[in-house]
């Protein structure tokens, strides 16, 4: 197993160059071993001096925002033969589980383009492509933004981000006739509360967009080898998918999307941001969950 990557007392700001993922392969570039993808878009932990500097909360603040290690939960999964491709920057820098330019008009100092004033539920939260609030409704900024700060991030975070698993899913998809994208999250414990079948709380919710982003034998297994190991699993309630699980999701097309989050509880300590004993129980659980769809037949996912 890999090492933990250790939790941080400040936000990591972008190094020159930086990337705006790390991709991890299981075969050559341009090969897929596997028609499984594993993304996790919420992992990242580089917040760049120009977000910090415009910034109102402490750097231990703003990483609640963070799915945090769900990265290093899922990379074992190239052993398994998926690839897995992680964000590098902070979910708060910008959300690559949204569209480009969702996109919130009072965050900004200038007028958005017509095509940049989203209006969603989730802009409305303060939760847009670069979010306005933390947990508990915490302002992240003490100014406002500008739309060229929007489209710089934009530029470097998510479409290379995008460009990159799209090109994962074409080629999983040219390789067997379909691809498999699972896309990784955490959710708050008080979150996982609302989704569980009876009074106790889950520890998994599989959002499948009610049927719309993938064929019923992929939620289906992932459900049946979790209950397996021993969680208790909810079906798109509190989380039916974003972004990432809407725009890929095409059964129709033979790519089939599905958003796990996990509870947080099951491995981390949601105070300090440090990971518990259940780490390693969950990141060695998921690994035999995922060697569980490698070697499932999805026979049934292959053109006819």
């Amino acid at each position: 197993m890999r090492a933990l990557t250790p939790s941080l007392d400040e936000p990591t700001a972008a190094p020159a160059g930086e990337s705006a993922f790390t991709l991890r392969r299981a075969g050559p570039e341009g090969a897929a071993v596997s028609p499984l993808i594993f993304a996790s878009p919420h992992s990242g932990r580089v917040y760049p001096n120009d977000m910090m500097e415009a910034a109102r909360l402490d750097a231990h603040a703003i990483r609640r925002s963070e799915d945090v290690l769900v990265d290093e939960l899922i990379a074992s999964a190239t052993a398994r033969g998926a690839a897995v491709i992680s964000a590098a920057y902070a979910r708060a820098y910008i959300d690559l589980n949204r569209e480009p330019f969702e996109l919130d008009q009072g965050m900004f100092a200038d007028e958005l383009p017509a095509f940049a004033r989203a209006r969603t539920a989730r802009v409305a939260a303060g939760l847009g492509a670069i979010a306005r609030v933390v947990s508990e409704g915490q302002e992240i900024y003490r100014r406002k933004l500008t739309f060229a700060e929007a489209k710089g991030r934009i530029e470097a975070a998510h479409r290379p981000y995008h460009a990159a698993l799209e090109g994962l899913v074409e080629a999983a998809r040219a390789a067997h006739g379909f691809a498999i994208l699972i896309d990784w999250h955490s959710m708050p414990s008080a979150a996982a509360r609302s989704g569980g079948r009876d009074s106790r709380s889950c520890d998994m919710v599989l959002g499948d967009r009610f049927g719309a982003a993938c064929a019923a034998a992929l939620p289906n297994r992932a459900e049946r080898e979790l209950e397996r190991l021993g969680y208790r699993v909810a079906r798109n309630a509190p989380y039916a998918g974003g972004y990432t699980t809407e725009h890929y999701g095409r059964p129709q097309r033979r790519v089939h999307a599905l958003q796990i989050e996990i509870n947080r509880a099951l491995y981390l300590d949601e105070t300090t941001l440090e990971p518990t004993d259940g780490f390693e129980r969950l990141r060695t659980d998921l690994d035999g969950f995922t060697a569980a769809l490698a070697a499932a037949d999805w026979s049934a996912l292959r053109p006819g």
